[in-house]
């Protein structure tokens, strides 16, 4: 889990993909220089005016790739029930800054792997099925 840079983050904006029905563009504030741009398919989820402005908690280490046409750079986590028919965004801790990393007890906090390996060793694949959570969101 410590190869992964998975930071708090800010959606300063929010717009429907104008050619997929499933995909959000927005720009998210994690701490860095410029806001990143991100897509995500929250659209059968939420609305942009849920969206713009909330805390959110993204993967950032994930190598920029195109999704319909628009470059993301990064992943919003969220969790979903077994079907995929309700999904929610992870919510960080209100006390966590924009920028702020994300650690998890129990492992020991590393340096983020950079993003040409996370792809390569497949390391958000091999620990994606252990990022779960409780029905109160925990």
């Amino acid at each position: 889990v410590s190869a992964l840079d998975i930071r708090v983050g800010k959606i300063v904006k929010v717009w429907p993909h104008p050619e997929s029905v499933k995909l959000f563009c927005e720009e998210i504030d994690v701490g860095e220089d410029v806001p990143r741009q991100i897509a995500s398919g929250l659209r059968p989820f939420y609305e942009t005016s849920d969206l713009e402005g909330r805390r959110v908690v993204v993967l950032c280490n994930l190598k920029a790739r195109k999704l319909v046409g628009f470059a993301s750079h990064g992943m919003v986590l969220c969790a979903s029930n077994a079907d995929h028919t309700a999904v929610e965004c992870m919510e960080p801790p209100e006390d966590a800054e924009i920028g702020q990393r994300v650690t998890f007890e129990g492992y020991t906090e590393g340096e983020p792997e950079p993003e040409n390996k996370i792809g390569k060793k497949k390391i958000f694949e091999k620990v994606s099925p252990d990022l779960k959570t409780d029905a109160n969101g925990i």
